[in-house]
């Protein structure tokens, strides 16, 4: 009887204690550098290779792909492949803005880029290949183009580019510009822009309609939410959409536990919001700008809210839905921290402002946020996040520095 009260009185602590953590107030964060000997500007990404190497691939806008190896100084870093010749990086918000490697690239050497061409002016998604015989190279004339987007004005490019754990390749795409969404995309289900692609790579599809065939160079999804709709080609629905009505996002991940998409969408005026993708989902814009009214749409359309939302200044923190949520200018999505190193960043999905520098965190639960709040202020132009293969969060910085994101407080591993 003793050990059957002591048992019960064990489990009613861990209750009672599990409670008190996932309650606790959200922790302070630090900037722990890594890399400190690397020289590379306009840092945009970072992507550890899936294989047993170490090796991250450092993406720059500018179009500069190096390769540098977990816990090295970065001084020895090395050009894994430069596109610098197709000039990505013509103005502020074009250039190489993502990288994803394939799933196998173990064995298949595969990976995707997805950079801004001109003359002209668009968007490129293409697949190039490793050396077999130098595998911190890549073949320069390997690349395998899979689609081009038309690009309007020279903004909002989107550019996030990963493998979800379904093997399809995901890819955010930015509006187009210019102001107001002057060209209707994120709406118009027949352009690819304002949307977030899914595709097969390992696959082609066979479109046919009026009388014509077309193969892509790519596969389509049997389980892409438009996918029952009639081949139209360039008048029809892009089958390619996986979620549409959205401006500019910049960057999206996957909670690598619960699996949900988690997107920063960069708003114009005056709202910056965070939003979870859903198969099919519609998220506003440009007839709304986080959870508020910018434009006439159809009536009784109906849009997903964004999970968080944060204004430009102050005086419209009386019209926020979070109230105490401090202002910025242009979101980076994050990642949700499911590493081991930090128990107290465990579930805090971690986010910040590209012009204030400002890192925030927040916890959701049961379809809502729960806790939210400023992790760290810092006053360096936070382009990007990024997470190895361990789940840790690391901060890539304008000006080429890139940090490991630790709970303030505890010891360096």
């Amino acid at each position: 009887m003793r050990r059957w009260n002591l048992t019960i009185s064990t489990w009613l602590y861990a209750v009672l204690a599990f409670g008190q953590i996932t309650a606790a107030p959200l922790p302070k964060i630090v900037l722990r550098p890594v890399f400190p000997k690397l020289e590379c500007s306009n840092l945009v990404g970072m992507v550890q290779a899936p294989d047993d190497t170490g090796r991250f691939a450092l993406v720059a806008q500018d179009g500069d792909v190096l390769m540098v190896r977990k816990g090295a100084g970065g001084a020895e870093a090395k050009t894994f492949l430069n596109i610098e010749d197709r000039q990505p990086h013509a103005s502020t918000e074009q250039g190489l803005l993502g990288l994803a490697f394939h799933p196998g690239f173990r064995t298949n050497g595969l990976f995707y880029l997805y950079y801004s061409r001109q003359n002209p002016r668009r968007t490129v998604l293409s697949e190039w290949k490793v050396s077999t015989e130098h595998p911190d190279v890549a073949e320069t004339n390997s690349e395998r183009i899979l689609m081009e987007i038309p690009q309007p004005s020279d903004v909002h490019k989107g550019g996030q580019l990963a493998f979800g754990k379904d093997g399809f390749l995901y890819l955010g795409v930015g509006d187009g510009g210019g102001q107001n969404d002057e060209f209707g995309a994120a709406q118009n289900t027949s352009v690819l822009r304002g949307k977030i692609l899914r595709l097969d790579v390992n696959t082609r599809t066979t479109l046919a309609g009026h009388g014509t065939n077309e193969t892509l160079p790519y596969g389509l999804p049997p389980s892409n939410p438009f996918m029952d709709e009639p081949d139209f080609f360039e008048n029809g629905i892009h089958k390619e959409i996986w979620a549409y009505g959205l401006r500019n996002p910049w960057r999206f991940s996957w909670d690598r536990e619960t699996g949900e998409m988690w997107t920063g969408d960069v708003g114009q005026d005056k709202w910056e919001e965070i939003d979870l993708i859903v198969k099919g989902g519609n998220y506003g814009w440009g007839v709304r700008e986080g959870c508020h009214h910018f434009k006439p749409g159809p009536e009784g359309a109906s849009y997903i809210d964004p999970v968080i939302e944060y204004p430009h200044n102050t005086n419209l923190l009386k019209e926020a839905v979070f109230p105490q949520h401090s202002i910025g200018a242009c979101v980076i999505g994050g990642y949700v921290y499911r590493g081991a190193k930090h128990p107290a960043l465990r579930g805090i999905y971690i986010y910040a402002d590209y012009a204030l520098g400002t890192i925030w965190g927040l916890r959701y639960a049961d379809g809502k946020v729960v806790d939210y709040g400023t992790l760290l202020d810092q006053p360096k132009n936070i382009t990007s996040f990024a997470e190895d293969l361990d789940g840790e969060v690391y901060a890539l910085t304008l000006d080429g520095h890139i940090f490991e994101i630790a709970a303030s407080g505890e010891s360096s591993h």
